[in-house]
């Protein structure tokens, strides 16, 4: 009889860490492999993430390109080697170092700007497993209107930015929950 019981305590328990596991590569696969996006409109601004590449900061010039907004916000992050992109013809750019250095002070510096020059929308292009995060952060931040438009993060970097993000995203849930 003892022995039926711890078998089937034992089976409870490991369904139950199935059960677990399933839902943490479903948040995982939710949150940050295909976090919800948006299709980009006219916005006062189109504002480029930093990261280890520039490829936010193309997307955010093509985007400006295509005609959404005349003006590209672009975080340098603390990478001293990138330069602010030249701007091109009928479109500023606005190159800033975020205080911290992270997504916070990236959110919090686009806050400052969009206050100041009183924007109502803009369009943020974060890497696609930043886009939770950043969509947190920038709504704690700012009272204006946003489209989140991600750039593909480089496969080589996925399984790293997974860990990093769960990591980040807990420490603004928990240890950081306001702006």
């Amino acid at each position: 009889m003892r022995i039926v019981s711890s078998t089937r305590r034992r089976r409870k328990v490991l369904a139950l860490i199935g059960l677990l596991l399933v839902l943490f590569v479903f948040a995982t696969a939710r949150l940050f492999l295909w976090p919800p996006s948006n299709t980009p409109t006219a916005a006062n601004a189109v504002v480029s993430l930093s990261g280890p590449w520039q490829h936010q900061a193309n997307a955010a010039l093509s985007l400006a390109h295509q005609g959404y907004s005349k003006i590209v916000v672009v975080s340098l992050g603390n990478n001293n080697r990138d330069l602010c992109p030249p701007a091109p013809p009928l479109i500023q750019v606005i190159c800033f170092r975020p205080n911290p250095v992270d997504t916070r002070g990236e959110a919090e510096f686009v806050a400052r700007l969009a206050a100041r020059r009183h924007w109502r929308k803009i369009i943020v292009v974060p890497e696609r497993s930043q886009t939770t995060r950043a969509r947190l952060l920038f709504e704690r931040c700012t009272g204006i209107s946003m489209e989140f438009v991600p750039v593909q993060d480089p496969s080589s970097r996925v399984p790293y930015d997974l860990l990093y993000q769960w990591a980040a995203l807990v420490k603004a849930l928990v240890l950081k929950p306001s702006c």
